[in-house]
């Protein structure tokens, strides 16, 4: 469990930041690594929409289901009953209209006892956040690249470069503040324009490829892992290698049940 046994909330966020305690966020979507990282010091656990590209091998986040995240958020808080945990709203559960996105968001609550959801959008989803939080779900937001509109954004590409693009950022994140969001992911845009927004906002902001200038980071847990061999962008750093780990354990077991040594008398029933 966290150093802090007592159950974190999100009322926790902005005193953190005040206090310039670094957050340390990182993906999960099992109930095996949620109990590793509850025991490993992580202050919030993200159910993320990448699952459809890390574990169900899809190319994007676009054809993910609010069925699929909540099965995912409810394995992963049995694993990790007292870690916060934000879900996200998986594409157009939350875009189409605010009631929709009121009943979605409940359901992820009421189904996987998150701690909130998050949803990707600036200004432009003001109103949904908002309505969600007047009704007692907390909102993390999410801006610069969001992988939901990558097709729009004409791919996986840094945000905000040029002073009219950051200005546009700093300004949906102070409307998702205003809002009611209780910390902003801010993903793939220049370090120096995270620090700006990081500096303009009471409540934390989570970089993940946005520098050192953010209160707190992300990263996907299989890509830091190096679980997820094949995917190498500039941001990432790799703390452990355990592709290379794993295949090594198999192929010694494979070898051994060929050969015939394992299940040997040690692990075998007389």
């Amino acid at each position: 469990m966290n150093a802090d046994a007592r159950p974190r909330s999100v009322l926790d966020l902005p005193g953190w930041k005040a206090a310039g305690r670094r957050l340390v966020m990182l993906t999960c979507y099992d109930a095996a690594f949620a109990r590793l990282l509850d025991r490993a010091d992580v202050d919030v656990l993200l159910v993320g929409d990448s699952l459809n590209q890390v574990i169900a091998g899809q190319e994007t986040t676009l054809s993910a289901t609010l069925d699929q995240m909540i099965y995912h958020a409810a394995a992963v808080r049995r694993g990790a009953p007292g870690t916060l945990m934000f879900v996200d709203l998986p594409f157009l559960t939350y875009q189409v209209s605010v009631a929709e996105a009121i009943r979605n968001a409940g359901r992820v609550l009421q189904e996987t006892e998150a701690n909130g959801v998050k949803l990707e959008g600036g200004r432009h989803m003001a109103e949904t956040v908002q309505a969600l939080v007047e009704r007692g779900i907390p909102v993390m937001g999410h801006l610069g690249l969001t992988p939901q509109s990558v097709h729009a954004l004409g791919g996986y590409k840094v945000q905000g470069r040029g002073a009219a693009a950051a200005d546009r950022l700093l300004d949906d994140a102070k409307a998702l503040e205003a809002a009611g969001a209780c910390a902003v992911v801010l993903e793939l845009i220049p370090a120096e324009v995270a620090r700006r927004i990081s500096a303009a906002l009471t409540i934390p902001t989570i970089g993940i490829g946005a520098g050192p200038g953010c209160d707190g980071q992300v990263l996907v847990l299989h890509d830091m892992l190096g679980l997820n061999e094949g995917f190498s962008p500039k941001f990432l750093k790799r703390y452990a290698e355990l592709g290379g780990a794993v295949r090594d354990a198999v192929r010694a077991y494979a070898t051994e049940v060929r050969g015939g040594s394992y299940p040997g008398k040690e692990h075998s029933f007389e």
